[in-house]
């Protein structure tokens, strides 16, 4: 059984920082590409940052430049870092994963992030 967890969500004022930490478990080989996704109550899930087991990083165009992700392959911890945080980034965000050796793709639950202006 794998697991995905988030954490490091709150309350946090326009232009403050949050770093999120997705942490795998369960019977596990290594991740091969992580996501991060968000969704806002009312709105469609939308994609926000995808890392590959080599780093290689890509952003939506919503959360570039403010947002950074990374990734412990040792630990199969993968972290999103969100500066400059808007009120149009708050949402639930959740993670999303492949893993080596493994068919499927696994969701977290989710944790939420709101910005006050």
């Amino acid at each position: 059984q794998v697991q995905l967890v988030e954490s490091g969500g709150g309350l946090v004022q326009a232009g403050g920082s949050l770093r999120l930490s997705c942490a795998a478990s369960g019977s596990i080989v290594s991740i091969d590409v992580m996501r991060w996704y968000r969704q806002a109550p009312g709105k469609q899930r939308e994609w926000v940052a995808t890392i590959t087991r080599s780093s290689f990083r890509n952003y939506a165009d919503s959360v570039r430049g403010r947002f950074t992700t990374s990734r412990d392959n040792a630990k199969n911890i993968g972290y999103l870092q969100m500066n400059s945080l808007e009120p149009e980034d708050t949402a639930t965000y959740i993670c999303n994963a492949d893993f080596m050796s493994r068919s499927g793709s696994y969701w977290g639950q989710g944790t939420q992030v709101t910005v006050s202006s």
